[in-house]
């Protein structure tokens, strides 16, 4: 049986349990989440990728599916982590990279996309065609958006008949914000009502049934849902379990199905822990992660400074500045500042934009000569403890050690903690 219908199985009855879904395509945080999940005896581990990171034309990480499949292999096999125990999701599949082109030519590029994902592995495949092409109207009607996600569908069935193995799961619904997190800022955010969740059920139950899909309709695990969570640069709305109790107790009518939250991250560990309990039992965390890592990035950077000579320093912080304000294509659009508020949003923004920025030539060179220079002459513990408490932590309790990798991966293990926290109430640490 799929690993996720039978967590779907135990949820529905009754048992607490969550699944975390990684969505980061960094190899730091990759290899954290691997370790992490060998530490707490993992049964498995969910990673997915966006349309916009790895399609059939590279997306922003340059990597296809199958490369990203062959990317993300190697560092299970370098930890140790059994391929078996790996589960590769495609999260936001439709035509959003290409929304500049007529639907027909976009929908044409996102069922390529879909049958290369089903190809390369990707057993978990969320449906989503919400977004307006070129000529649409905005917003796009859900007859639509329906009748779209089931010719996305019939790809990877078709591409699934043809691979072989294991049978796709599929995730609909579409009521999230953009990747990522909020652009402006959140005010008044209203969870998903009932009577709308279940009539986009409905909808694509029924449309499945009237193209013949009814053997897929079965692996339609998951529908995404707003409980009431979001961030944006500065502000993160906390779960209320109140405000979702309509909605929570919605999903139960439904069998064989649970809700998916988008941008859980930055929630409390009893928050994420109540939006498992509520049936949103799929946590969705990317720039969490990823700010995690810059916070570690930025700690090993200040220990640089006050422990290495100054002309061997690689300075990875002043290089990334440079290298972001020589390339603002990512963050431009996003980031309306100046002066000291720009620079605040560059480095701290919780939307994290500087996670397009890693795979940089000179950054990654910078990072790399961050750590060789930390490991070939280690710091004391005093300064791990200044600028890394957790990782510090860590270090003395023998999960880590003193090498500026493993200590950044510690610092991440704090986010991957409250996530299996909640997912597994009964996880020791």
């Amino acid at each position: 049986m799929h690993v996720l219908l039978d967590f779907v199985a135990r949820h529905t009855q009754g048992h607490a349990t969550g699944v975390t879904s990684i969505c980061s395509a960094h190899p730091i945080v990759i290899e954290a989440a691997l370790r992490h999940a060998l530490r707490m005896d993992r049964p498995f581990l969910l990673f997915e990728a966006t349309c916009n990171q790895v399609n059939q034309d590279g997306g922003y990480t340059g990597m296809t599916p199958a490369g990203f499949v062959e990317f993300v292999h190697a560092i299970a096999d370098r930890v140790g982590f059994d391929r078996a125990r790996l589960v590769l999701g495609g999260d936001h599949l439709g035509p959003n990279p290409w929304t500049a082109l007529p639907a027909d030519a976009a929908m044409a590029k996102a069922e390529t996309m879909v049958a290369a994902y089903v190809a390369a592995g990707f057993r978990k495949i969320h449906l989503d065609c919400s977004m307006a092409c070129s000529g649409d109207p905005e917003p796009l009607p859900e007859a639509e958006i329906v009748r779209r996600a089931v010719r996305l569908c019939r790809a990877a069935e078709t591409a699934h008949a043809q691979a072989g193995g294991e049978a796709p799961v599929y995730v609909i619904g579409t009521e999230v914000p953009v990747p990522g997190g909020a652009t402006e800022s959140i005010e008044g955010l209203a969870p998903t009502t009932p009577e709308a969740a279940l009539a986009t059920i409905r909808a694509h139950r029924d449309a499945f049934s009237a193209a013949g899909l009814d053997g897929a309709w079965p692996r339609v695990i998951a529908s995404v849902v707003q409980p009431g969570v979001e961030f944006d640069h500065h502000d993160v709305i906390d779960y209320r379990p109140e405000a979702a109790a309509p909605l929570s107790r919605a999903i139960e009518r439904v069998p064989g199905m649970v809700f998916e939250a988008h941008s859980t991250d930055y929630q409390t560990r009893p928050a994420l822990a109540a939006l498992v309990r509520d049936h949103f039992a799929i946590l969705k965390v990317g720039p969490g992660l990823t700010f995690a890592l810059r916070e570690a990035l930025w700690a090993l950077d200040a220990i640089e400074r006050e422990w290495i000579d100054p002309p061997r320093q690689a300075r990875l912080r002043e290089v990334v500045r440079e290298r972001m304000h020589a390339e603002p294509g990512h963050w431009q659009r996003y980031y309306h500042g100046q002066g000291r508020a720009l620079a605040v949003d560059l480095d701290y923004s919780l939307s994290d934009r500087m996670r397009y920025y890693w795979p940089d030539p000179a950054i990654e060179q910078a990072r790399q000569r961050l750590f060789d220079n930390l490991h070939a002459d280690p710091p004391p513990m005093s300064l791990i403890g200044q600028y890394l408490p957790h990782a510090l932590r860590a270090l003395r309790h023998e999960t880590a050690t003193n090498a500026p990798l493993s200590l950044a991966m510690a610092h991440i293990d704090v986010v991957l903690d409250d996530y299996n926290d909640a997912c597994d109430p009964h996880a020791s640490h």
